[in-house]
């Protein structure tokens, strides 16, 4: 297939490894550099579906070919395309002039063993596509592992979209990417040339599982439980000496590569503020593996919102400039729904999702599974 020569209308389904609910989002564009983008939405997932997902992490270790299903996995990722196709109608009925022609679909991940060529994501396509009537990009990490690649990330292509549309008042090369999930990953982007990325460590997952077991609140909120304490830099150490941050990338991270083992024995607050404290370092100990330091940092997802986080990341930057998404005229909390719809529409025009200087792949190539409706 061939580039597109005019921009469609496609949603984009994202549910993280945070795994807290539905991001949705749609965009026009035509897989290049054009680039507009439309309203986007949230549906949370309830604490006992969470807790079902979290449980289902667990199952998936038995996953041995990527078509497994053990367990509950096959009744849950019935549930999750079925959540996925009413957050879709909901968000067309809220918005009656979208005429999308695409959905691009994440799905859930519940195994991402690269090392294995193996990652799997709860979703099934043909279903959503059955369930919606629009045609559905699924399963675009694949490919990436067929031909060599860590599966992981893939918003890169989206990222380098975004920073050449930059207002030129912004547009100070390199510009870096820093989307703060669950698991952390950069995006470098040169004024010209291919992007560079990698999973740069843990971002909430860690934090949320400490206040969830010693708080019983499911996530730090504002980042008013970390004011509260204080950085303990011996587990700080202990952390950063991950053989994982040495190594340069392509690289990527499974939900389970890092635990609480090393935050063991230290008071909520202060295990909240270290936990931020070590988001933070992981993301700047990054830039030891980029071309050259970013003259711009742009902070998304979840991990904006905590102040810790970004203040450690400002304090860290020396002279280069950290923004939060919105600071750039984007969405940081839609980036990622966002960034699957453009990869459906980069999917569906054959052109790269990912680059050997994103996921370690051996040529540039593109991947998703289509279905029709």
């Amino acid at each position: 297939m061939v580039a597109l020569l005019s921009e469609i209308c496609a949603i984009g389904l994202m549910s993280g490894t945070s795994m807290d609910g539905i991001d949705i989002a749609a965009l026009w564009s035509d897989g290049g550099e054009a680039v507009r983008r439309g309203p986007a939405g949230f549906v949370a997932y309830e604490s006992a579906f969470r807790r079902r997902i979290e449980a289902a992490l667990e199952e998936a270790k038995a996953i041995a070919v990527r078509s497994d299903r053990p367990g509950d996995l096959a009744a849950l990722e019935r549930e999750i395309t079925l959540r996925h196709a009413a957050a879709v109608r909901d968000f067309l009925s809220a918005h009656p002039d979208l005429t999308p022609e695409l959905i691009g679909f994440h799905g859930q991940t519940v195994l991402h063993r690269p090392e294995k060529t193996l990652t799997v994501q709860l979703g099934d396509g043909a279903l959503l596509a059955g369930e919606t009537g629009i045609a559905v990009v699924s399963d675009m990490r694949a490919n990436d592992m067929v031909h060599g690649g860590q599966g992981a990330p893939l918003a890169p292509a989206y990222h380098a979209a975004l920073a050449h549309s930059l207002p030129p008042t912004l547009r100070r090369y390199p510009i870096c990417f820093v989307n703060i999930g669950g698991i952390s990953n950069v995006t470098y982007v040169p004024e010209e040339g291919d992007p560079v990325a990698f999973d740069s460590g843990p971002g909430n997952a860690l934090i949320d599982q400490w206040v969830a077991g010693e708080g019983g609140v499911p996530f730090d909120a504002d980042g008013m439980i970390a004011s509260e304490g204080g950085i303990v830099q011996t587990v700080v150490a202990r952390y950063l000496d991950n053989p994982f941050f040495a190594r340069s990338g392509p690289k990527s991270l499974d939900r389970a590569d890092f635990t609480l083992a090393e935050a063991e024995g230290m008071e909520l607050a202060d295990g909240a503020r270290t936990l931020a404290a070590i988001s933070a370092e992981a993301i700047l100990k990054a830039a030891d593996h980029m071309p050259e330091p970013p003259k711009l940092w742009i902070v998304c997802g979840g991990g904006r919102k905590n102040p810790h986080i970004v203040a450690d990341l400002k304090q860290g930057a020396g002279e280069a400039d950290v923004i939060a998404a919105e600071e750039a005229g984007l969405d940081g909390d839609a980036m990622e729904a966002e960034a699957w719809a453009y990869l459906a529409i980069r999917a569906r025009a054959g052109l790269p999702l990912t680059w050997p200087t994103t996921t370690a792949c051996s040529r540039p190539v593109s991947g998703g599974v289509y279905h029709g409706t």
